[in-house]
Parts: structure tokens; C-alpha cells; sequence
């Protein structure tokens, strides 16, 4: 059977989704620490959106050429949007509880 590679542009990316996967996986459980919830997946969508939002707000006050986001201010950055987005998100629940 041939062994299955990707090109190194294409292993690249792949490393990078993967990466922030689970920075971002690691944002939402962070967010979800200071706020529980009984649904899980939705915060670990939640984190992945939330360390998106996070860290384009953060290249937005800082160089995006010197920025590393997978740093400590990176993921305070990504769990605080995260928090921020699972606030939205109960009180979303608040208001729609049968959503």
C-alpha cells in the first residue's frame, strides 16, 4: 500500500488547523473554568471561534510581523474572548432556553 504525503506547503497548514485547534480547545476550557457549563462542545466552539476573535483583536494593537500567538498573551487574549463569547452565549440561553 503507498504511504499517504502531503506536500510540505500542505503538512504545513495542516500543523497550523491543528495548532489552533487545540489552542483554541485550551481557551474554551480556560473560559469554561471561570464560567461552568453542562454543554461542552459548544464551549470548545466557542474557544476555537474565541482564540480567532481574540487574537485578531490583539494584531490589531500589536505587529502582526512580531506577534507570536501562541504565547501567554495570546491565550489570555483567546480565553478572554472565549469568556466573552460564552457570556453571549448564556445569556443567549437566558432568552432562548429551549435553543
Amino acid at each position: 500500500m503507498p504511504e499517504f504525503e502531503l506536500s510540505p506547503l500542505a503538512q504545513h497548514w495542516v500543523n497550523v488547523v491543528l495548532i489552533w485547534i487545540g489552542f483554541g480547545a485550551l481557551a474554551g476550557l480556560l473560559a469554561r473554568a471561570l464560567i461552568p457549563s453542562s454543554r461542552p462542545v459548544p464551549t470548545l466552539v466557542l474557544g476555537i471561534v474565541g482564540s480567532m476573535v481574540g487574537l485578531l483583536v490583539l494584531s490589531l494593537f500589536f505587529d502582526p510581523a512580531t506577534l507570536n500567538p501562541i504565547s501567554p498573551l495570546g491565550l489570555l487574549s483567546a480565553a478572554a474572548a472565549a469568556f466573552c463569547l460564552l457570556v453571549l452565549y448564556r445569556l443567549y440561553l437566558t432568552r432562548f432556553p429551549d435553543a
